[in-house]
């Protein structure tokens, strides 16, 4: 009789510990779900706020008068996004191996830097100030101006992004935006490196004012 008993006291537990399996494993494939949720979140809030600043720094190169506060806005929510937010443009249109000048945009007389960074514009490194989770994006828009052979242009943002651009002889240009959300330290330091791992190819160049640039925001 006692042998009985253990016998059904082992099948019990068997049969809890399968359940309490199945338990985990329902609430590890939640809890990925939920994750890839959230970043798919990210990634659409970036996207947008990306989309429309770009085409309000497009229209500031266009028409230089053009205000600080309509690019920003004058809601306090939209002030609070330029404090959080920072943009550089490229500054030279040449594609060879080296740390890519940057600048800020000057609009009226604020800079695309919010307060959230430091732009050093001898390292032409953009420090940040406060540990988050931060959109990184990277926009290239690459020209062929003579004779252009096949090669391939990469854009390293410090160890946190990585940016790919195949550029093929029969076009006469490319345009690539790359993006990630990436948990940064307080006072990390991002360096745009520009590199040719197939090149050089020929008379391609990058095109500046507005064409390529870094953008980075607090999201979270």
């Amino acid at each position: 009789m006692a042998s009985r008993s253990e016998t059904i006291d082992v099948e019990s537990l068997q049969k809890r510990g399968s359940h309490r399996g199945r338990g985990l494993d329902c609430c590890l494939v939640i809890s990925v779900i939920v994750l890839f949720a959230g970043l798919a979140a990210l990634a659409a809030a970036g996207f947008l706020m990306v989309h429309k600043l770009d085409a309000k720094l497009q229209l500031r190169h266009a028409n230089p008068e053009y205000e600080m506060s309509k690019v920003v806005g004058s809601a306090p929510d939209d002030m609070f996004k330029m404090l959080n937010y920072a943009y550089l443009e490229a500054t030279s249109s040449v594609l060879q191996n080296h740390t890519m000048p940057m600048k800020p945009v000057t609009i009226g007389a604020s800079k695309t830097v919010g307060s959230n960074y430091v732009f050093n514009d001898v390292q032409h490194s953009l420090g940040v100030k406060q540990a988050g989770s931060y959109f990184l994006y990277v926009k290239l828009n690459v020209t062929c101006v003579g004779k252009c052979q096949a090669g391939l242009l990469r854009v390293q943002v410090s160890d946190e992004l990585r940016c790919d651009v195949h550029l093929p002889s029969n076009l006469q240009s490319q345009q690539k935006k790359c993006w990630t959300v990436a948990t940064l330290k307080a006072n990390t330091s991002l360096l745009l490196e520009m590199s040719q791992p197939h090149g050089p190819f020929g008379a391609w160049k990058l095109e500046l004012n507005g064409g390529s640039g870094f953008g980075i925001f607090l999201v979270g």
